[in-house]
């Protein structure tokens, strides 16, 4: 018996994954030292809105500046929405967006529906808008008041999971 063919068509399909692996790694590219700990998106959008204001050497809140903070805005309003969605009993990822008088009524909230044996299924759909009130300088501080209008879908259901209604 003659097996010399099967051991080209080893050789031959090692040569077509080599040659795919170059390809690959040609495209995306490769990994080289330490790239360090990412940054969320909405922190480096509030970074970058931080830097352009203090570029400025007017001290407005200008159109450039109220678009970064929008941006930066809807991703905190929907880590916060879809945070207090989850079923775990506290907030998680939305506790540096809040401060401690708004992250302590959440936490009640979420304290009194699970006393409750309630569960929350909430689908955040999107934002439809969202539009900066006002704004205020006090001290350091820029104080941005936003209306957001978005679509959420909201069910609580029981213990034995059914749909509640009040």
């Amino acid at each position: 018996m003659n097996y010399s063919f099967e051991y080209i068509d080893i050789i031959l399909l090692a040569m077509i994954a080599g040659f795919i692996f170059l390809r690959l790694r040609g495209i995306l590219g490769k990994r080289s030292g330490f790239d360090g700990k990412t940054a969320t998106q909405f922190e480096k959008v509030l970074k970058d809105a931080a830097v352009s204001q203090k570029t400025k050497s007017n001290e407005v809140f200008d159109k450039e500046a109220q678009k970064e903070f929008l941006k930066g805005a809807k991703i905190a309003y929907e880590t916060i929405i879809t945070d207090f969605s989850d079923n775990d009993n506290k907030l998680t990822t939305s506790k540096p967006l809040l401060n401690k008088e708004i992250y302590n009524q959440f936490n009640e909230a979420l304290k009194e529906r699970n006393a409750r044996g309630h569960y929350a299924e909430i689908t955040f759909i999107g934002i439809n808008s969202a539009i900066i009130k006002e704004h205020k300088k006090l001290d350091k501080i820029l104080n941005v008041t936003v209306d957001f209008i978005a679509e959420v879908i909201t069910c609580i259901k029981d213990k034995e999971k059914k749909n509640y209604i009040r």
